[in-house]
């Protein structure tokens, strides 16, 4: 039974790495190296795909195990799977940087970036049941309007606000608002069949 088998191996990981965000918040340095050498790659996999830059990537990344070990003690396992905490971090400090970049040099990264929102890799962040979901929600994505997609990939892959959105495409803010509700009524009632389980 792969899935079964995926799924106690996540378990075990899970419970692995919750006692190495435990040990490093009393401040146990090998726990936090041995937590980077089992994370690292999943974390850098998701920034780099936020950023399209490995050497800002690899700076992210390094920031994001800094802040392990700062706020190690303040990942609540009751909250979610501890990689999930990881990521979640990894998503925060990556849109951060990009953003500070953006204002920086006063653009935004190429909006060819959104196409990543359809795109075929995996995360490698996933497990059995969030790869199959994400595989649905690609498909979704790919029959939406380039516009919808584009406007929906900005918001919810760059955490960009509606009013930001707006700035950054030059178009009313009505516009962004009617194209990002109108996709996601289009994502809903495609993905309405997998989250019934009517998708084998």
């Amino acid at each position: 039974m792969p899935v079964m088998t995926a799924q106690l191996t996540k378990l075990a990981q899970d419970q692995e790495w919750t006692q190495l965000i435990a040990l490093t918040a009393q401040g146990d340095q090998a726990a936090l190296a041995t937590l980077y050498d089992r994370t690292s790659a999943q974390v850098f996999g998701l920034v780099v795909k936020i950023l399209t830059n490995r050497e800002a990537a690899e700076e992210v990344t390094l920031d994001v195990y800094t802040q392990v070990w700062r706020q190690a003690h303040t990942y609540d396992r009751t909250r979610g799977a501890p990689g999930a905490w990881l990521m979640m971090l990894a998503r925060t400090r990556a849109i951060d940087r990009f953003r500070a970049g953006a204002a920086e040099h006063g653009r935004m990264e190429s909006l060819d970036a959104a196409h990543l929102f359809a795109s075929d890799d995996e995360t490698p962040e996933q497990d059995v049941e969030g790869q199959e979901r994400r595989r649905y929600v690609r498909q979704a994505l790919a029959k939406l309007a380039e516009e919808q997609r584009q406007a929906i990939a900005l918001a919810y892959f760059y955490g960009l606000s509606q009013s930001e959105i707006a700035e950054k495409l030059q178009l009313p803010l009505g516009t962004v608002k009617t194209r990002i509700r109108l996709g996601m009524m289009k994502l809903r009632e495609a993905l309405a069949p997998y989250e019934a389980g009517l998708v084998p």
